[in-house]
């Protein structure tokens, strides 16, 4: 029995194994075939269950699966097969038999299960798509290549073109500057000049004459006469309209102020020119005459006396017979290069473009004080201790005009001078009755060789000082150019010498004013009559100028 048993139980061991094998190779399909009846009248095809068992199906590694094959049209369900398909991916572990696919080619249906008669059931349950803008991320989102190749073309052709328009622009308008003929005077927006005598007569430009820092000053002809044309770029409007504002002044007309004619804008734009059209004087600037040419006496103090003269009106206030009025102005720039000659020598001061007006009640604001040509710059100016009033803008004036008359002085070759009642006096023993003030002897005195001309502190700090050299040499040193020995020896240079220190010291308010200093000049120049004759001329009566306080 024991025997028995123990083969009996082998048995079902190898039966269950052999059951179980099966369960892993074999599948149970439902199984359709609608064409079984496709030539056959009155065939009803029906539905049985058949085991995969296809050789290839027993091939290691290979799975069986179940499918099922229909069609939905207009909701109606065609089954079309069912039955056994050999191992597909597709089909893996699915246990139901469902079509995903929204929209199956042919309208067909298809799905596959694995599992015994997993095709029994079979329906159709597509599968919501995402939005492919979220959902497909991080795939890369196709680059439309004619968007990208119109933005390159832009951002390489905009620079070229805006570069080609602004040089046509430019040549267009270099063009119309050449061609144009100005018309003078212009109406926008000044009242009429006060020499309105041009109407629309063509100005033709000859030559530079000058260049400074606020543009070119040319030569031109406008009929049968000869005037300047300074020529202002658009950046310097301001000083441009400076001077007009000041040439138009009631009453600036002076002999020794130089004489206004017109403006014109040319051009327009950022191409556009100012221009400031006055009268010509072909001896220039007194800085450019004392460097070709040494001073007799007299023609130094004519050029001493008509630059005080001028400078004496502009610095006053002057009222007109029928009311008009010009106030006080300040040049603020005042060098010899600004000086300009006549013919016969006679001054006229010009450019205005920093001056400033003082009409009364009205308040100098915080005009910034600091201006000007550095090696003119007076001490209050290069410390910035400036009081903004009507007085210190007008002795800083004084203490330029100074170091000008200085530059005349460096220049001038007399040889017989003034000699005052004293120094005849003392040197000659000469009893004279009366109350005598001036004498007036040949006497063999002689400055001595005249030096190259130089410009103001030229020969102490050179010829481009800076802002620190000028404020070492004239604030904390208190220095100023140098006399010659031998020009205290003359007794005319002498009394020059001497107003030279009271225009430039180093108080402001103990410097002379434009008016007494002229008031000195004029007498030196009247009473001083130098002659080589043996005669001796005795002038009575004559009082010496007093001192007066600068302002």
């Amino acid at each position: 029995m024991t025997s028995v048993h123990v083969w009996l139980r082998l048995g079902l061991i190898l039966y269950a194994a052999g059951l179980s094998l099966c369960a892993a190779v074999d599948t149970t399909c439902e199984f359709y075939d609608n064409s079984e009846c496709e030539n056959q009248e009155n065939c009803n095809s029906t539905s049985r269950f058949v085991m995969c068992k296809d050789e290839q199906q027993q091939e290691e590694g290979k799975r069986s699966h179940c499918y099922a094959l229909w069609k939905n049209e207009s909701n109606v369900i065609t089954l079309v097969k069912k039955g056994c398909w050999l191992d597909d991916n597709d089909c893996y572990d699915k246990s139901e038999c469902y079509e995903h696919d929204e929209a199956p080619e042919k309208g067909m249906f298809y799905c596959c299960c694995e599992g015994n008669l997993c095709n029994q059931h079979f329906d159709h349950l597509p599968i919501p798509q995402p939005d492919r803008s979220t959902a497909e991320t991080p795939r890369t989102v196709p680059v439309d290549n004619s968007k990208e190749l119109f933005r390159s073309l832009m951002y390489s052709l905009f620079p070229i073109c805006g570069i080609a328009l602004v040089v046509a622009v430019t040549f267009y308008m270099y063009k119309r500057h050449k061609s144009e003929h100005i018309q003078i005077p212009t109406q926008d927006p000044l009242p009429p000049p006060p020499s309105p005598l041009l109407g629309l007569r063509p100005l033709q430009l000859l030559e530079v004459k000058a260049r400074g820092r606020f543009g070119a000053v040319w030569k031109a002809q406008l009929l049968n006469e000869y005037v300047a044309v300074k020529i202002f770029p658009l950046q310097d409007k301001a000083s441009w309209l400076n001077e007009q504002d000041i040439f138009t002044t009631q009453l600036m007309k002076h002999d020794n102020l130089l004489q206004f004619i017109a403006v014109e804008k040319r051009g327009d734009g950022l191409e556009m020119e100012l221009w400031l059209i006055t009268a010509f004087h072909e001896r220039g600037s007194l800085t450019d005459y004392l460097k070709g040419h040494l001073l007799k006496w007299s023609e130094m103090c004519h050029i001493a006396e008509t630059m005080a003269r001028g400078l004496a009106y502009l610095h006053d206030d002057v009222m007109g017979r029928n009311g008009e009025y010009k106030p006080a102005i300040a040049h603020r720039d005042f060098k010899s290069k600004n000086v300009l000659l006549k013919q016969d020598l006679t001054v006229v001061v010009a450019d205005f473009g920093l001056a400033m007006k003082f009409d009364p009640g009205r308040s100098c604001g915080d005009t910034h004080g600091q201006v000007g040509t550095r090696r003119y710059m007076a001490p209050e100016v290069l410390e910035g201790a400036i009081n903004f009033n009507r007085d210190a803008f007008l002795r800083i004036d004084m203490y330029a005009f100074g170091l000008v008359l200085w530059e005349i002085v460096s220049r001038c070759s007399a040889v017989d001078g003034p000699v005052d009642e004293y120094h005849l006096l003392s040197r000659y023993k000469i009893i004279l009755p009366g109350s005598l003030n001036f004498i007036h002897v040949p006497l063999p005195l002689s400055p001595g060789p005249v030096d190259e001309y130089q410009l103001p502190f030229e020969e102490e700090i050179g010829q481009h000082p800076t802002l620190e050299d000028m404020q070492e040499v004239v604030v904390h040193k208190k220095m100023r150019p140098q006399f010659r020995e031998t020009w205290l020896k003359h007794q005319g240079l002498e009394i020059l010498c001497e107003t030279i220190e009271e225009c430039w010291d180093h108080d402001a308010e103990a410097r002379l004013s434009a008016g007494c200093v002229e008031e000195r000049l004029g007498q030196l120049s009247r009473t001083v009559n130098i002659t080589t004759s043996n005669t001796v001329d005795i002038t009575t009566n004559q009082q010496t100028p007093p001192k007066e306080s600068s302002l």
